[in-house]
């Protein structure tokens, strides 16, 4: 998010930012559907490391080219504060085709995402893993929680982002699919039928980008920290190689869509303090404890990926949620009264956008009230 420091509101001036970009930063920054966004995405790496030193590169030279227009960035899944009758719409023409679709839904608050692509090596095996991750889409989401505030006041949520975007079509958790050729007919049978002009506009948690050989998950918030964003990618990554190769998600969950979606919402209403649902075990489990069963299962993929140090920051991440640190900066408590503490927010968290790219380091359970 782009912010005018003098009241650390968003700023749309993206229009004005672009130009200024040097070639190797405007090769990976574009806008977004609106004027106070801009999208950074690295190239593809091997790594999780290769991939978030990049990241923190580009957050570096953002920062300096904001600075000389008396701009600052920042990322979580919301502005705290932010109106929608301040947002503007970016001019180009994807963004106003959006507009002209989405009619007033899309002049609401913009929120904001952390998008994970992995290359798979094939059509089925990227089949293979969606279905697994549809059903790790609310322990994603809980562990990247990082929207607790909008509008001026604490929501209550870990993610109030969720509901947010929920307001648009074509987004949640897609439906399990048998083979590759049933997505396909799927996804053409909304092109046919002239639903959107191509399968971008599909916003569902986790699809399929057969352009690019990857599959996206696109449910987290963005992240305040680089750190975070490796934690996150490694998961991801890890994931999607442990479900296209090995299988591990319970047959129990990804065949009850209903408890998927009811994971969801516990996910964006409670974060990593979430009890979900399970089924095969009839009742609920703590998100931290499915965390530990995910991560002990993805521990050999990580040794084959060398993503190793980066997966063991999830127990840093799962122990210090981003909506947790977001109310701790705000001086409030789940439920308070906000008071005047967000702009001292927004400042925080643009202070740490440029942050440098190491993990943070596994905390202990003791001494967080956010575990187990």
């Amino acid at each position: 998010m782009l912010v005018d420091p003098l009241h650390w509101s968003l700023a749309s001036r993206v229009d004005e930012v672009l130009p200024l970009l040097p070639p190797v930063l405007a090769a990976r920054a574009a806008p977004e559907t609106h004027g106070c966004t801009l999208e950074l995405a690295s190239r593809p790496h091997r790594t999780v490391a290769g991939a978030v030193g990049e990241l923190a590169s580009l957050r570096a030279r953002l920062a300096d080219v904001l600075a000389r227009l008396e701009l600052r960035a920042a990322a979580c899944g919301t502005h705290p504060f932010a109106q929608w009758d301040e947002i503007e719409i970016s001019p180009g023409a994807r963004y106003r085709s959006i507009h002209e679709s989405m009619r007033e839904l899309a002049r609401r608050e913009p929120t904001f995402a952390l998008h994970v692509h992995v290359a798979v090596p094939d059509a089925e095996s990227a089949v293979r893993a969606l279905r697994g991750l549809r059903v790790h889409v609310p322990l994603l989401l809980a562990l990247a929680a990082n929207s607790p505030f909008w509008q001026g006041r604490d929501t209550g949520l870990a993610a109030a982002r969720i509901p947010i975007f929920g307001t648009f079509p074509r987004v949640g958790i897609p439906r399990a699919f048998a083979r590759y050729a049933d997505y396909v007919e799927a996804v053409d049978a909304l092109l046919r039928c002239d639903a959107f002009p191509e399968p971008t506009y599909l916003w569902w948690d986790v699809r399929l980008q057969p352009l690019l050989g990857t599959i996206e998950v696109r449910v987290m918030d963005a992240q305040t920290r680089v750190g975070d964003n490796a934690a996150l990618a490694a998961l991801v990554q890890c994931v999607v190689r442990l479900e296209a190769t090995a299988g591990f998600a319970a047959e129990a969950l990804s065949a009850r869509p209903e408890v998927l979606d009811e994971n969801r919402f516990l996910a964006a209403r409670d974060g990593m303090k979430a009890e979900l649902l399970d089924p095969g075990h009839d009742g609920r489990r703590p998100a931290r404890e499915l965390l530990d069963e995910l991560l002990a299962a993805c521990a050999p993929h990580a040794r084959a990926l060398g993503c190793d140090e980066e997966l063991a920051a999830v127990a840093g991440l799962a122990g210090e949620p981003g909506y947790h640190r977001q109310r701790v900066l705000a001086g409030v408590a789940e439920g308070e009264p906000v008071g005047i503490g967000l702009g001292m927010l927004v400042s925080s968290l643009s202070a740490e956008f440029t942050d440098g790219a190491r993990p943070a380091a596994p905390r202990s359970r003791a001494g967080s009230g956010h575990t187990r």
